[in-house]
């Protein structure tokens, strides 16, 4: 009968984490295996050394390159791949020859663990259990003694070995996080940290539970005093009681057309740091409720009301988040954020605008390319310019043969200017054009046809909807599925 193979948990370092399974499966073992570098000391083995006995077959199994680099043809990988593949020989031989196997594995053997790499060649062959352990992550929390993760918060655990710009994107994007690997990633983490503006939050634990253990700000730590087995832990930021600041900040913000998936990292994380969500009720209910944060809706028709009461706020020293659908700076809250904060009493209030996924983007994407070539996007609200205005820009649009987006069309009160703006459009398109109807893009209701420019009916357009008015060129084709697809080609012919 071939032996048993156990991936063995050992926790973070300190023996007496070691739960009582993994002493129980060393105990059991004939052979015990652990990974180490050249120089022959193992972190695994020493954790479990006080279990060892004299009759225990030990395998080291060396790396044959960690840092340096290699002359191997395959380069790293090829030098790693073929090591795991001979470590998983060895250990299969003692199976084969019906002996037990327990696989050292410091922290937990599935996390980020050496054991991994053996359990996915040795466990669909051979009887396989995997003891879990204490990982790191879980050990730093303990030292900080600070809560990781409350709530709804979304804890967010990532190698130090992204790019630069991931790692800044995804520490922007969460509630709370843990960067591992640390040691040489060490500083281009730092700048991560400090570009998505959660540097000063930060802590950093080093060796956690082992010899040598430091725990300090992450701003003040040395680069070159950082291990390997040192993390970064952004901790739970409930009730973390962040100071007021003088000024504060204005951020505006925008949710996309619908819901979170529409939502960036950056604007995630400005909607994460805030102390305040200002904005239309319909938009705020898109944004996850936090505890500690204070939210104030409003009505869709008091934007200069609005703009101003979110800069009072951060005069206070309050990190406010001004949210609007779509991008902020499309038929929205940016402008009038910023035409408040032109006046001479909000000068000195810190605004920033982040770009958001706007409803003309939501539906051509929809409906495959129609915006695939020069467009023009109008709004055909006449709340705030004179039709006048609006027919001019249409007829100018059309004349040019640019393919039109089409905001604002219809509302209860507003009956008219899609029929309006057909008539006019057909001076200069042909009845045939394809026009997109997005209707709720991302939502519970979403719609999305494709209609000609001289069906186009008035009664099935809303608030909700955007409208894409093809150009002369702009061609709709239909799958094999039955799909139509609309699409604008990118190149326009000379004549």
């Amino acid at each position: 009968m071939s032996g048993k193979l156990y991936g063995v948990g050992l926790g973070p370092g300190d023996p007496s984490l070691m739960t009582v399974r993994a002493v129980e499966v060393i105990a059991e073992a004939d052979v015990i295996a652990y990974h180490s570098a050249r120089h022959g000391r193992s972190i695994a083995r020493s954790i479990a050394a006080r279990h060892l006995r004299a009759d225990h077959i030990e395998e080291p199994l060396v790396y044959p390159v960690t840092t340096e680099s290699t002359d191997h043809p395959g380069g790293y990988q090829g030098a790693m791949e073929e090591f795991y593949a001979r470590s998983a020989a060895r250990l299969a031989a003692h199976l084969d020859a019906g002996r037990t196997v327990a696989v050292l594995a410091e922290g937990d053997p599935l996390f980020y663990g050496s054991y991994m790499h053996m359990h996915k060649r040795l466990a669909d062959r051979y009887d396989t259990e995997v003891v879990p352990g204490v990982t790191s992550v879980s050990a730093a929390a303990a030292r900080l003694g600070a809560p990781l993760v409350e709530g709804e918060e979304v804890l967010t655990i990532l190698p130090g070995t992204l790019p630069e710009e991931e790692l800044t994107a995804r520490l922007a994007a969460t509630d709370t996080a843990v960067v591992m690997k640390l040691g040489r990633t060490f500083p281009k983490v730092r700048r991560a940290l400090e570009a998505s503006g959660r540097l000063s939050e930060t802590r950093y634990v080093e060796r956690a539970t082992m010899d040598g253990e430091r725990t300090a700000e992450l701003a003040e730590v040395d680069a070159e005093s950082v291990p390997y087995f040192a993390v970064a832990v952004l901790p739970s930021q409930v009730d973390a009681g962040r100071p007021a600041r003088e000024p504060g900040e204005v951020v505006v913000v925008g949710t996309g057309p619908a819901g979170p998936l529409w939502l960036t990292p950056e604007t995630r994380g400005a909607l994460a740091a805030a102390d305040d969500l200002v904005g239309y009720t319909t938009y705020l209910d898109r944004v996850p409720v936090r505890p500690g944060q204070v939210r104030h809706g409003t009505d869709n028709r008091v934007e200069a009301e609005r703009a101003e009461f979110a800069l009072d706020l951060a005069r206070r020293g309050r990190r406010v988040a001004v949210v609007s659908g779509g991008d902020p700076g499309v038929f929205a809250m940016a402008t009038a954020v910023l035409e408040a904060a032109s006046q001479p009493a909000y000068l000195d209030v810190p605004v920033r605008v982040l770009p958001g996924v706007t409803a003309a983007n939501a539906a051509a994407a929809r409906a495959g390319a129609p915006l695939g070539h020069d467009y023009a996007t109008i709004s055909l609200s006449d709340r705030l310019k004179p039709w006048e205005v609006i027919a001019g820009r249409l007829r100018a649009a059309a004349s040019a043969d640019l393919v039109l987006a089409l905001y604002n069309p219809g509302s209860r009160s507003r009956t008219w200017q899609v029929g309006k703006a057909r008539e006019l459009l057909l001076e200069h398109r042909a009845p045939d054009t394809p026009v997109v109807v997005a209707r709720d893009v991302g939502g519970a209701t979403e719609e999305v046809r494709i209609v000609r420019l001289g069906e186009l009916d008035p009664a099935q357009v809303d608030m909700r909807t955007v409208l894409l008015v093809g150009s002369s060129q702009t061609r709709v084709v239909r799958r094999g599925n039955g799909e139509e697809i609309a699409w604008t080609p990118r190149r326009y012919p000379e004549d």
